[in-house]
């Protein structure tokens, strides 16, 4: 898992990417590709 400041490039690296908020962090997670996930650092 990346974890990056900003989160807006990554989600358009595929066009499955999903922005999720999750206890007050900001991923973003992919179910088809596993390997482009991230979170917000």
């Amino acid at each position: 898992m990346k974890i990056r400041n900003s989160l807006k490039s990554l989600r358009a690296r595929h066009r499955d990417n999903q922005l999720v908020r999750r206890k007050g962090r900001i991923y973003i997670i992919n179910k088809v590709q596993k390997r482009f996930k991230a979170r917000q650092g």
